[in-house]
């Protein structure tokens, strides 16, 4: 027996050694290449929104112990990894990479300390809207073969043990403090009920049945279509209402009437943890709570003066009310008219975009309307295409009610969300062969939603805001803005309510009162997230500005819109120093 345990150390020693030499040998790119590759394996939702079909049969469960465990496993191995390379065996580039992805298994490692996996749904951001959204047949699951067909069925399997899992969560939530408040469970209620109906054929899930491709054979049809039936009626149909109706009664009796991440027990220590990871900055909540009580006076002023240039009597308050109800500003009859009005936004916008940007993508990208089951509670947003270029980048604009759909914003809204916004730089950071895999798709949020927001100021350069209403709805999108910094850390850091939160966006936007609380409500469910966008904005015109002032008649704007968007996301200090060598390199 002794021999035994001797000969199973000694292999295990000689293992751990064949380990450490694989890690030595390994070249850096080929590490990069192989996290990214890991990543899509453990991941394997994004690998199919990145257009890699390989894993479109499989749904890890996520929410599992084993998946937990197996991700801090996979974190903690790059990290070391990754440490094993020291700086000067490194170029610039490759030390670039090094020290963004160090930051990001840090954050990740970090991350997994706290509880936010007790609260695994709500009603903007959660895996049970990712999955809808697959299962209209209009995102990035693809039903082009049988094969895609039968895939997605297995893939629904995995779905159903996260449901379980997400209730399970829940309790445990419920047993240790971490539920969501009430005025968030009942908005994630339609959601679920919604995915109850009886009539199979109107099911969401049964959308890529309508729409089988023609040249499939009658048995494939025959066969998909039963499969499809009995795994909606027998199998989704009786999960979504267990969901519903635990969520219903008892998750909602045990919701908390608090609005902010202070009443969780590590609420505070989460907050500062999510303001690093979304803002890319060591700010504190009181800076950027501060910086947002600035902002908003200062766009006050500007607002204003537009107020004046129409012509209007009365103070701000008002002026805000008659945007918000003016009816010439909602002349829609037909949702297709305002996906037309944004096309035409477009075509009108195309002869100055070449005078901005000498850097362009390749990838096209379309204008959809939210899909119905989510419609209500969702914003406008941008969805990227496929690595290959192949899936559009999608601008997905809700229309719950297109007769009180109101334009003011929308010139704004297009830059944002789809030209020059975060089609460009998403599409071209996908298109760079010279970033390694793991840089083309990572998302920094100070960094792309700062450029969003920064390209909206762009309007008068790209042929729009010619209509001062428009150029009002430009300042109310970075109001917007400008007050999340006040009311996200009022909600997570000041002790502010719902209702506190929405009094002051009413008091100082021209947002209607239903699109404001959808919004705060946003805020409450993903703390941080909705201050990346002005302190990006912020630092991007800051460089902007300094370029300007050092260069003088030698700036170009093309050159500092190439040099911001040539080396994809960054977080904004690695971004400042990257434009400060530029300018200084010209000056």
């Amino acid at each position: 027996m002794k021999n035994i345990l001797l000969l199973s150390f000694l292999l295990l020693l000689i293992g751990c050694a064949e380990t450490d030499s694989a890690k030595k040998t390994i070249g850096f790119d080929e590490l990069l290449e192989e996290y990214f590759q890991k990543h899509l394996e453990l991941f394997r939702i994004n690998a199919t929104y990145l257009g890699d079909t390989r894993y479109n049969d499989t749904l890890p469960n996520f929410l599992s112990p084993e998946f937990e465990s197996k991700a801090k496993a996979f974190y903690s191995y790059y990290r070391d990894a990754l440490n094993e390379f020291p700086e000067e065996s490194l170029d610039a580039d490759e030390q670039l990479s090094k020290k963004i992805l160090l930051r990001e298994l840090d954050l990740e490692l970090k991350g997994n300390t706290f509880h936010t996996d007790l609260m695994p749904i709500n009603q903007m951001w959660t895996f049970q809207l990712t999955i809808g959204q697959l299962a209209s047949g209009a995102g990035a699951q693809p039903f082009n073969t049988p094969q895609d067909y039968r895939n997605w069925l297995v893939r629904l399997d995995g779905y159903l043990k996260w449901m379980q899992s997400a209730e399970d969560k829940m309790r445990e939530g419920m047993e240790t403090g971490y539920v969501l408040p009430k005025s968030l469970i009942v908005k994630v209620l339609p959601q679920l009920e919604a995915m109850t109906v009886k009539e199979v054929e109107n099911h969401l899930f049964f959308t890529p049945i309508k729409n089988m491709p023609d040249d499939f054979s009658e048995q494939d049809k025959t066969a998909l279509t039963a499969a499809f039936v009995e795994t909606i009626e027998n199998k989704l149909i009786p999960a979504y209402q267990k969901l519903h109706r635990f969520m219903s009664t008892e998750y909602l009796m045990a919701g908390i009437d608090e609005s902010g991440f202070g009443a969780y027990p590590d609420g505070a220590a989460y907050y500062k943890h999510a303001i690093a990871v979304y803002t890319t900055t060591e700010m504190s909540a009181d800076e950027i709570h501060q910086l947002g009580l600035s902002e908003v006076a200062r766009i006050c002023d500007e607002m204003k003066k537009i107020m004046k240039q129409v012509g209007f009597k009365g103070d701000l308050k008002s002026f805000f009310d008659h945007v918000r109800f003016d009816k010439s500003l909602m002349p829609f009859d037909d949702p297709e008219q305002l996906i037309a009005s944004f096309n035409k936004m477009y075509e009108k916008m195309k002869p100055y975009v070449d005078q901005l940007f000498d850097l362009q993508p390749k990838t096209p990208f379309e204008i959809r309307r939210v899909e119905a089951f989510r419609e209500a509670s969702a914003a406008a947003h941008y969805n990227a295409g496929s690595l290959d270029g192949t899936r559009p980048g999608v601008f997905y604009v809700p229309i719950p009610d297109v007769k009180n759909y109101n334009v003011f914003t929308d010139e704004a809204l297009f830059l944002h969300e789809a030209i020059p916004g975060h089609h460009f730089q998403i599409s071209l950071q996908q298109e760079n062969q010279a970033l390694p895999n793991f840089r083309k798709n990572l998302f920094y949020s100070a960094f792309a939603e700062g450029w969003a927001l920064y390209t909206e100021s762009l309007g008068q350069e790209l042929g729009l805001y010619e209509d001062p209403y428009q150029y009002f709805g430009m300042l109310s999108m970075e109001m917007h803005r400008a007050i999340r910094l006040v009311v996200d850390t009022g909600l997570h850091a000041k002790g502010w309510t719902r209702e506190e939160a929405i009094a002051y966006s009413l008091e100082n936007e021209a947002e209607a009162e239903e699109k404001i609380v959808a919004e705060i409500e946003r805020y409450m469910a993903n703390p941080a997230q909705a201050l990346s966008y002005k302190i990006g904005q912020l630092k991007i015109r800051s460089l902007r500005s300094l370029a300007e002032a050092k260069m003088g008649d030698d700036f170009d704007i093309r050159a500092f819109h190439r040099k911001v968007l040539e080396s994809g996301a960054v977080p904004l200090l690695i971004l400042e120093d990257k434009i400060m060598e530029w300018i200084n390199s010209k000056s």
